[in-house]
């Protein structure tokens, strides 16, 4: 593992803006003391494991002041000026549980907020045991409700008693007496005021952080939030609304949650909808979801491997999607005899390679999408040229007009990969037999030790996407009679011709230079030789 301060320092240079303004120092010195608990108080915890406990426990005060407030305001808009939730007894508390799961999804009894636990925290030998049966407690509420799926484990990864956090119950306690302190005494204001938008911002500042120094193997379940933005304006161009938005590998949810910030929530009309094989990553989506305000009704966030055992299939088609699946995973591909005959899978006649499921991935999307909708999925360069079954799917979404845009993007935007990866976008009612192939391989700043597409690189590219017209060297409208002619490749460096930035050298100039250059040479080995003999003599 690197030195955690160390990487500290260069990644939050790498994902904190330059300030601008006093919101934006506050913002930064918020996101500076939050990584300094994250690291400080980690101990001899792995950084990957820790932040289950961090990221936890900010959710827990995120829900704890989401109920109160709540309930205040419902109160104080009733004449009952002074009310406060956090003080009353949990006996009369009691008659709010239905209300409140029914309107919330969830309900915790004024003791087992996190204001009342953290202000005991110090006194209480038992604390590991309160925090436990408190998470227990907000799993609970919520079971026989609507919102069960959205709560149920959700502090699973939460192990208040694991030895990670000590060899002794007292040392497990002193550790989570400190983070409850220090989340508790993060500055994020008045609830009421701008809570959530504080929380949240938090909570996707330390996902990131935690995906830029998770290395290779864990920090692919995060999408850059540049790379996200771009994906979503592509997928709802030129639209203000949308029925709802899916990502089949959601990871933390960041890709989604871009919707709500382009769009507005109450745009995406039937919510937020996606799947993810990790138990880990499935909690901190689930979780990503409340804290950005989005209410248990207005999410589906399913578990399990979307494309072995897909949920979702009895909604109605998705209006945009967008992904960034895993590159050339394995999966089970022909070995499988339920997906040969998948209606996903089968209309392409064949399936991805078992080694390379990038294709099928692609495949899944385009099932899921409305005939009005636009799929944005980042995939592996090798998917666009290579032969073989890749190939004959290839065709088969050529030939039905199905891809739309090919975006080559930098190498180096993601986490735990350099490569430079590219976008392929689907419709199901072009207009045209084309497709439009974009070189943005040029389109990005580097920021130490990342790329990143600034916002003048996302116009550009989307104008581009969205205009549909040849520029020269960056962009080219290709008949897709001409993409079948050339074996179905979809590589944007077959059709976007790379502008040559050697300098021009005018030959007859050099050679006119070149003589001059000899004839000086001659002239001076001349004067030498006579030197050289007057010398002798």
């Amino acid at each position: 593992m690197r030195n955690a301060k160390t990487t500290a320092d260069i990644c939050l240079n790498n994902v904190v803006p330059a300030v601008n303004n006093k919101k934006e120092q506050e913002r930064q010195a918020l996101h500076a003391t939050i990584w300094k608990i994250a690291n400080d108080l980690r101990c001899s915890v792995d950084s990957w494991d820790f932040k289950q406990y961090v990221l936890g426990l900010l959710f827990y005060r995120f829900i704890s002041e989401n109920l109160s407030s709540y309930i205040n305001e419902k109160q104080q808009k009733a004449d009952k000026k002074d009310f406060n939730y956090a003080e009353l007894v949990d006996e009369e508390a009691e008659n709010a549980r239905k209300v409140m799961v029914d309107e919330k999804g969830f309900f915790i009894l004024p003791s087992q907020l996190f204001e009342n636990v953290c202000r005991k925290a110090k006194n209480n030998d038992n604390l590991n045991e309160t925090l436990k049966n408190v998470f227990k407690n907000i799993e609970n509420s919520a079971q026989g409700a609507d919102s069960e799926s959205n709560l149920k484990d959700l502090f699973y990864d939460v192990d208040v008693n694991s030895n990670k956090l000590g060899s002794t119950v007292v040392e497990r306690n002193e550790l989570l007496v400190k983070l409850l302190d220090a989340i508790g005494g993060l500055k994020l204001g008045d609830y009421a005021d701008n809570a959530t938008d504080l929380f949240g911002d938090a909570y996707e500042y330390l996902i990131t952080m935690y995906a830029a120094n998770a290395g290779k193997s864990r920090g692919e379940f995060f999408t850059p939030q540049e790379v996200s933005e771009l994906l979503a304006r592509i997928a709802v161009s030129g639209k203000t609304e949308v029925n709802k938005v899916y990502d089949p590998a959601c990871g933390s949810g960041s890709l989604l949650l871009k919707f709500a910030k382009i769009l507005g929530k109450e745009n995406v009309r039937n919510g937020f909808f996606g799947q993810e094989t990790s138990l880990t990553i499935y909690n901190l989506c689930r979780i990503n979801m409340f804290l950005h305000d989005i209410n248990f009704e207005k999410f589906n966030i399913a578990h399990g491997d979307t494309l072995k055992d897909p949920k979702h299939w009895d909604d109605e088609p998705f209006e945009a999607i967008v992904t960034n699946p895993p590159y050339s995973v394995k999966w089970d591909g022909d070995a499988n005899q339920l997906l040969i005959n998948d209606e996903r899978f089968s209309p392409a006649g064949i399936l991805a390679p078992k080694s390379k499921a990038d294709l099928a991935f692609v495949m899944h999307c385009l099932a899921w999408l409305a005939t009005n909708g636009t799929a944005a999925i980042v995939s592996f360069p090798g998917v666009l040229y290579r032969g073989g079954a890749e190939q004959k799917i290839r065709r088969y979404l050529i030939d039905n007009n199905f891809v739309d845009t090919v975006i080559q993007l930098p190498p180096d935007l993601f986490f735990g990969t350099d490569i430079a990866t590219s976008v392929i976008v689907l419709k199901k009612n072009k207009r045209e037999n084309k497709t439009l192939f974009i070189d943005a391989s040029a389109e990005f700043s580097r920021i130490t030790n990342k790329n990143k597409l600034s916002n003048n690189n996302i116009d550009k590219i989307l104008k581009s996407f969205q205009e549909r017209k040849d520029i020269a060297h960056f962009a080219k409208l290709i008949p897709n009679a001409n993409i079948a002619g050339n074996g179905y490749n979809l590589a944007v460096s077959s059709y976007v011709e790379q502008e040559d930035k050697r300098e021009v050298v005018d030959i007859k100039k050099l050679n006119v230079e070149i003589s001059q250059v000899m004839a000086r040479q001659a002239r001076l080995r001349t004067e030498i030789d006579k030197i050289i003999s007057e010398i002798e003599s």
